[in-house]
C-alpha cells in the first residue's frame, strides 16, 4: 500500500486564528488597502475597504491575489504588512496534544497554507509541530506557470500532487475552508473539514452573519469527514484511507 500524504491547512485548522490573529490581519490589510485605493483616487472609506477585502477573499480565496491582480501590489509587500504583529506568540491559541496526533497519523504530513512562509514557520515552531511536517508550502510557493495560484486553485493542487509523485486518492486535505475542500474532492482527494474555530471567523461573520450550530452540523457531500478538532482524525482513519 502506498504511503498516505496529508496536506494540513494552518490557520483555524491547527490553531485558533479567529481569536486574535485574523482580526489583527484584517486591520493590517485594511490599512494597506486604504492606502492603495486612496493613491489610485478610489473610495477608501472603511466600508469600501472592507468590501474590497471581502470581495477579493471570496472571489480568489485570498485577498492577496485580488490586490496583485487589480492593483499591481507587490506580493511580498502586502504579505509583510498584513502579517506584522507586535507579539505573535501571545496571540496564538491551540489545543494540547497536536504533536501526538500528528505522530499517530500514518503517512507524510505537508503544511499547505495561504499564509506567508515566515509567519507559518513562526506559528508551527511555537506550537512545537515543525518536526512532524516533511515540508512547508506557503502562499509564496503556490505558483503555476509563474502565476500565483493559492488555495482553492485546482491547478495548484494538481501540480502539487504530481510533484509529490503520488496520486490524488492517496492524499488527504485537512481544512477549515469548504470551498477548498470542494475543489480537492473534485480532483479525487479525501477531505476532512475542521469546524471548531469557524463560528468566530471575523470575515465569515461579516459576509454571512454568525454561523449557527445548524449550519456547521451539516456535512457537505464533498466532505468525507467532518470533525470539530484535528485531534479526532484518528477516529475516522477508516473513512480517509
Amino acid at each position: 500500500m502506498r504511503t498516505l500524504t496529508w496536506f494540513f491547512d494552518l490557520d483555524n485548522t491547527l490553531h485558533d486564528a479567529s481569536h486574535a490573529i485574523f482580526p489583527a490581519i484584517n486591520i493590517n490589510m485594511n490599512a494597506c488597502i486604504a492606502r492603495v485605493l486612496g493613491e489610485a483616487g478610489l473610495p477608501a472609506d472603511a466600508d469600501a475597504v472592507n468590501a474590497a477585502r471581502l470581495a477579493y477573499w471570496q472571489r480568489y480565496g485570498a485577498t492577496l491575489l485580488g490586490m496583485v491582480k487589480h492593483h499591481q501590489v507587490r506580493q511580498e509587500d502586502f504579505l509583510r504588512e498584513a502579517h506584522c504583529f507586535d507579539n505573535l506568540a501571545a496571540m496564538i491559541r491551540a489545543e494540547r496534544g497536536l504533536a501526538r496526533l500528528l505522530k499517530r497519523l500514518p503517512g507524510r504530513k505537508i503544511l499547505l497554507t495561504n499564509a506567508p512562509r515566515r509567519y507559518a514557520h513562526e506559528v508551527i515552531r511555537h506550537l512545537g509541530l515543525h518536526r512532524h511536517f516533511a515540508k512547508h508550502i506557503p502562499v509564496e510557493s503556490m505558483r503555476v506557470h509563474r502565476q500565483l495560484r493559492p488555495k482553492p486553485s485546482r491547478l495548484m493542487l494538481r501540480k502539487l500532487i504530481a510533484k509529490e509523485r503520488t496520486s490524488a486518492r492517496r492524499c488527504i486535505l485537512v481544512e477549515d475552508t469548504v470551498g477548498t475542500l470542494k475543489g480537492a474532492k473534485a480532483l479525487g482527494l479525501r477531505t476532512a473539514w475542521v469546524t471548531q474555530y469557524l463560528a468566530a471567523h471575523p470575515d465569515l461573520q461579516q459576509r454571512a452573519g454568525p454561523l449557527t450550530s445548524s449550519r456547521l452540523s451539516k456535512r457537505p457531500a464533498y466532505v468525507d469527514v467532518k470533525v470539530k478538532s484535528v485531534r479526532q482524525l484518528t477516529d475516522y482513519l477508516h473513512r480517509l484511507r
